[in-house]
């Protein structure tokens, strides 16, 4: 069950203290409030997990300060699409806002490897107008033998070089629960110079002790990158995971499954599950082409396969590409041949803008055409509103 409060109601006043009493009088449950930060208004919601059949919906709703009740019947709790009228998932960190309408770019790359390679992608970023990239200082392997990535010996130098560039957000794999420790702590040191948004990847999509410890901070977002080898409903229960400890500052990465079927690709491109994902959840959309298509070649059309790739995306309406580029690829230590080369980026980011110019146009379309069918279904004529 979600309660959903009027906006002039104090999460901590008395019309909440008098809405738990009577959640509690009835049944032992459990209940958690949380602020959901929509278009226009910061909605709370007091979450109600636990047997709620002998809840009194009609009385909860009579009680001062509830807008109204929901009855949650779907297995998402907490990040789930439940009505079409409750609010989407949106949240402002660090100066940036996402949500199912938004779109940001986070290019970077895939292993910090020197000081000055991340200054070139930095600079490049700025002087493209971006300001989110993504630098992988834990680097989970295949191979033990393969370089795991800098640690926490890179953070003080990629934040500092951060803050000169004017990046105010970087993805930032984590694989064990003192990395976010090590993160929060240089970054203090550095005096904040940027943001960092915990990136969760596929190969720890069903570690639940580091689920839990993302999701039990509030101070990182957290992008959480479907399981390669699991179903959808089980990566969305993963992010059910975080949001249950109470971080809801959750983006959705699709990047791509295991399969040969997807050969001569890395994994097979599972785009199409963009307006899915936000159909079943609330929550931001990202896609990632790089580890989608795993290599950088030209179609026959001169464009990057990895641009087509990104393209699916985001004309499926995702809300966030995370996608990789190095000054350098044939010296990058981590997955070299599918990093889009630094000259690549303005062409990249034209192209994307193109796209994403494309889908709104098509959103627009749609819902022109669906207020037109509202018309139609209440006994207006088609007539020439039909004509293009």
């Amino acid at each position: 069950m979600i309660i959903i409060l009027k906006p002039e109601v104090d999460p901590s006043g008395p019309e909440v203290q008098q809405i738990l009493n009577l959640i509690h009088l009835h049944g032992e449950v459990q209940t958690r409030i949380s602020g959901v930060t929509g278009k226009e208004r910061k909605v709370v919601e007091i979450y109600v997990i636990g047997d709620t059949s002998r809840l009194p919906d009609e009385e909860i709703q009579r009680l001062p300060g509830v807008e109204r009740v929901v009855r949650v019947s779907k297995k998402y709790r907490l990040i789930g699409r439940h009505r079409d009228d409750l609010e989407p998932l949106g949240f402002e960190y660090n100066g940036l806002y996402f949500d199912q309408d938004s779109f940001h770019i986070f290019a970077g790359l895939c292993a910090v490897d020197t000081p000055e390679n991340v200054e070139a992608m930095f600079r490049a970023l700025k002087e493209a107008g971006i300001a989110t990239s993504r630098m992988g200082a834990y680097k989970p392997r295949t191979n033990p033998y393969s370089f795991q990535g800098h640690g926490r010996k890179c953070l003080p130098w990629v934040f500092e070089l951060a803050g000169k560039y004017g990046i105010k957000c970087i993805a930032m794999e984590v694989t064990r629960e003192n990395h976010i420790e090590e993160i929060y702590q240089e970054l203090e040191r550095a005096g904040r110079p940027t943001g960092v948004m915990l990136q969760i990847g596929t190969r720890n999509a069903q570690n639940f002790e580091l689920l839990k410890a993302v999701g039990s901070q509030e101070e990182f977002p957290v992008l959480y990158k479907r399981g390669m080898g699991i179903t959808l409903e089980e990566s969305l229960n993963a992010c059910e995971y975080i949001a249950s400890e109470g971080n809801r500052k959750i983006i959705f990465c699709l990047r791509g499954v295991k399969t040969n079927l997807g050969d001569p690709h890395r994994n097979l491109v599972d785009f199409a599950h963009v307006p899915v994902v936000k159909g079943l959840t609330r929550l931001p959309v990202c896609v990632d082409p790089t580890h989608s298509v795993g290599r950088r070649q030209l179609a026959p059309d001169g464009l990057q396969e990895i641009f087509h790739a990104a393209a699916q995306g985001v004309i499926a309406g995702a809300n966030m590409i995370l996608v990789e580029f190095h000054p350098r690829p044939e010296t990058a230590l981590c997955d070299g041949p599918q990093a889009l080369r630094l000259e690549e980026l303005p062409h990249f980011l034209e192209d994307m803008r193109i796209v994403r110019e494309a889908y709104l146009a098509r959103r627009d379309l749609a819902r022109r055409y669906t207020g037109l069918t509202k018309e139609v279904s209440h006994g207006y004529p088609l007539s020439s509103a039909c004509t293009v």
